[in-house]
């Protein structure tokens, strides 16, 4: 049976990784600066992770939310210490669009109502309602398309006052990423998110923080949103927190109550997932990565808005976009093929920068001189 044919493959067999450094079959190193979209928080094959799923394994790998799982409660008590929501509660499940689809869910759930509005360039999941309020057309299904879903445009607090005066009370949710990954490393306004925020509470709205990519420290705080002093309802979170070991989740206010039957899932908050989320937020905690990622993204951002020839950079910590001109569209393929680093991108001419947490300078630096040596060479 051949693989079905989805996706753009770069022609590279990476089989060991450790840290930031990635080998393909020939015994090449890489410097992966990408993470799989976002995904490496901690770094490829820590020794604390490795041992923490090791020994979940040898234990119990499974078994169904039928039975009390006591790792579920431990990974709940973390995340809300680190993440500092601990009046919030966890339900687990197995991806970020999964998560985001979960969330709407339970706004709809909770408010009686149908309407969510999300904004362009947004990218929320490819699950059935996550994919109808993500803004790509191409990737949305007949059996998607829904007028439930409305699109606004980013950062326009006049078109979101207007959609809510219109039509405030149908609204089930508002659903926005803090630093939008797919649209191109844009940040919504700390005013934008606090208008969400006021609309939500006027009119009875969720307000739903899309953390997928951009939460979970990456920032330099736990979720991007609360750069903006407010408090969502909902937040959803995924890649970042299993480090590779498929996990999603969504921490939910206080003010929305749980019934048996309400959400579910079969494989959502197994053992092993839970094990790898436990390891990762310890190593939050004793290696300090939210702030290793505050501090190196803010080197690597000043040092980048050095270069003159490109036209902007965006984000924040550890998420970060360099928007090149057009003819410099060659740039990112030659940092892979070149320079042997891995990064991501955005259309049409972002380089998106997604490195695990505990980067140090001396990588950040790496990364510097062979964008330096390709940009001239451009």
């Amino acid at each position: 049976m051949n693989l079905f044919d989805v996706y753009p493959v770069n022609p590279i067999n990476i089989v060991r990784a450790k840290g930031s450094a990635v080998w393909d079959a020939e015994g090449n190193e890489y410097l992966d600066l990408y993470g799989g979209h976002a995904v490496i928080s901690v770094g490829h094959t820590h020794p604390h992770y490795v041992h923490s799923i090791t020994s979940q394994l040898n234990e119990i790998g499974f078994y169904s939310n039928s039975i009390e799982i006591p790792i579920q409660k431990r990974l709940g008590k973390l995340l809300g210490e680190v993440s500092g929501k601990e009046d919030y509660a966890l339900f687990l499940c197995n991806s970020g669009a999964e998560a985001n689809e979960n969330a709407l869910k339970l706004a709809s759930f909770h408010t009686g109502r149908k309407k969510v509005i999300s904004f362009s360039k947004a990218f929320h999941g490819r699950t059935s309602l996550a994919v109808a309020v993500t803004d790509n057309p191409a990737i949305v299904a007949p059996v998607n398309q829904t007028d439930n879903a409305v699109f606004l445009p980013f950062n326009d607090e006049e078109a979101l006052s207007d959609a809510f005066s219109a039509y405030g009370n149908e609204v089930a949710a508002v659903i926005i990423e803090g630093i939008q990954g797919v649209g191109g490393i844009r940040e919504a306004s700390v005013s934008f998110l606090r208008l969400i925020r006021q609309l939500c509470d006027e009119f009875g709205a969720t307000f739903v923080a899309d953390s997928v990519q951009c939460g979970y420290g990456r920032t330099g705080i736990f979720y991007s949103h609360d750069y903006a002093g407010i408090k969502a309802d909902i937040y959803t979170m995924a890649k970042g927190m299993g480090n590779g070991f498929p996990i999603g989740a969504i921490s939910i206010s206080p003010k929305y109550k749980a019934s048996y039957g309400l959400l579910g899932t079969t494989f959502g908050g197994n053992h092993l997932a839970c094990a790898a989320a436990v390891s990762v937020l310890e190593i939050f905690q004793a290696e300090s990565l939210m702030d290793n990622a505050r501090v190196v993204g803010e080197y690597l951002i000043s040092e980048l808005k050095r270069f003159d020839k490109v036209n902007e950079v965006r984000g924040r910590g550890l998420m970060i976009g360099i928007d090149l001109p057009v003819e410099l569209s060659n740039v990112k393929k030659g940092l892979l093929t070149k320079n042997r680093i891995f990064t991501g991108e955005a259309k049409p001419n972002v380089i998106r920068i997604l490195p695990a947490l505990n980067i140090d300078k001396a990588i950040a630096d790496r990364f510097l001189e062979a964008l330096d040596e390709r940009l001239k060479e451009a």
